[in-house]
């Protein structure tokens, strides 16, 4: 089926300062993931989730509702692959669902839903577009989930034979292989303090999620090795940790949240090992398994939002060595987070100064920003906070790449108005306004701003 590419109904972009030239080759992207943007839940023998027992569990989402349809992506991909087109984007982000693949999380593929991915990596290589695949984004299935999830080791070698499967597939026409979104976010979230699915609340408890994904990605590295010869990675959550207090407690509560949310997941697949957590059980951690972690990787994948605030706990029972504290002094998006492009500098200047020869070849597999965009009466979705962002943020990341760190690409943050986990559909991060009740896509001003972005930028030599 042809799709012809998009009118731009958004009024054009305010004349800004072109971006300054990036080095030759660097990927201009836009990514998503699957349980927020494909719908179709229950359809063609595709499994249970934990997202799906989460969302439908009341209380668990701010406004009660679930990614049962979210932007119906699954019936309407070809839509939402001319919009890539028409962006002129070079690669595009996306998740394989596991429970499309394998409904219980073991056993041999389901046909319908690696036909799915098929159809979807066909159209973005008809349109010129390199699919870049995510494989696990979160959604864990279920009956995972009931034999004790990423808290039971057996999940890191069911993760492995489901990357088998995948890349069996698609390893021909994928560009390149992303094991695991940002396990720290699922570890504490969603083990650890319970605001995403499962909904288990351990604290420090939780650290055997971190060692079994960490774990699934090394034996998911080695399987997607024997299985294709793309490159392969690992999207991290990263944030610059900023101390306000200036007393011993408070530079020790930065470490702690620096350990926890910075070099827990990069220490060791950088061949350093675990640094010291509070409360970690690492009777988890058998012989063999920080090699295994280690195995060398083609490409790190950087997800960056915000800056965080911490200084010595006020509660001496906290079971949390920090306090998480507001900053000052900086614009906010609508989910309140604090909005400072210089961070994104000094995080990749930091992981060079921290790594050194270790770090491999980063991409920005994420940036972008939530606002409350609406549709005006000629029905337009202008949105200058979310240009003014993208362009902070790029030229931030251009000073990294002056500064020598090897950065290779940036992808927005998203496509598409989405289900935003517990968030709802209260949240937008879209180039694209999504009405959740009719399905109508609006490109917004910064899709025409990114579009044209792309297509002017020129390379640094």
């Amino acid at each position: 089926m042809t799709v012809p590419l998009p009118e731009m109904t958004s009024p054009p972009p305010r004349t800004t300062v072109p971006l300054p030239d990036f080095p030759a080759g660097f990927v201009w992207g836009v990514s998503t993931s699957a349980y927020q943007i494909e719908g179709a839940t229950s359809q063609d023998g595709r499994g249970a989730s934990i997202w799906d027992r989460f969302a439908h569990t009341p209380g668990t989402v701010v406004d009660g509702s679930t990614g049962d349809t979210a932007c119906d992506h699954y019936h309407r991909y070809a839509e939402d692959v001319a919009l890539l087109a028409g962006l002129g984007v070079d690669a595009y982000r996306f998740s394989v669902a596991w429970p499309r693949i394998q409904p219980d999380g073991t056993g041999q593929a389901n046909s319908d839903g690696l036909a799915f991915y098929d159809r979807l990596v066909d159209s973005l290589l008809a349109r010129g577009v390199d699919p870049v695949a995510t494989l696990f984004h979160w959604d864990l299935p279920q009956a995972l989930e009931d034999k004790g999830g990423w808290l039971a080791r057996d999940t890191a070698g069911r993760f492995a034979d489901y990357a088998a499967l995948v890349a069996g597939r698609l390893g021909d026409r994928v560009a390149l292989w992303l094991t695991l979104n940002e396990p720290f976010v699922h570890m504490s979230y969603g083990y650890g303090l319970g605001t995403h699915a499962p909904g288990q609340t351990r604290f420090f408890d939780a650290f055997p999620v971190a060692h079994h994904q960490l774990l699934g990605h090394g034996l998911a590295v080695a399987a997607l090795r024997a299985a294709t010869g793309g490159p392969v990675g690992i999207t991290n959550n990263y944030s610059p940790v900023r101390v306000l207090g200036d007393t011993d407690a408070d530079h020790l509560a930065r470490a702690a949240y620096h350990a926890l949310h910075n070099r827990l997941f990069t220490d060791p697949l950088l061949g350093r090992g675990y640094p010291e957590i509070p409360g970690a059980d690492a009777t988890v951690v058998h012989p063999g398994d920080l090699d295994t972690i280690a195995a060398p990787i083609d490409v790190l994948g950087v997800n960056y939002y915000n800056p965080t605030g911490v200084r010595a706990p006020s509660d001496p029972d906290s079971p949390l060595p920090f306090d998480l504290v507001p900053l000052d002094g900086y614009p906010t998006t609508s989910f309140g987070w604090p909005v400072d492009p210089e961070g994104l500098r000094e995080l990749l200047t930091g992981l060079r100064a921290e790594y050194g020869d270790r770090l491999p070849p980063i991409q920005i597999t994420e940036g972008g920003c939530s606002y409350d965009d609406t549709i005006d009466e000629q029905g337009r979705c202008h949105d200058p906070e979310r240009v003014a962002y993208l362009d902070g943020h790029l030229r931030a990341l251009h000073r990294a790449i002056v500064d020598g760190v090897d950065v290779r690409g940036y992808y927005v943050w998203s496509l598409l108005d989405n289900f935003e986990w517990a968030e709802g559909y209260t949240k937008r991060f879209g180039l694209v306004h999504v009405d959740f009740d009719t399905q109508v896509r609006t490109p917004k001003t910064s899709y025409g701003w990114y579009r044209d972005q792309i297509a002017a930028t020129g390379t640094l030599e």
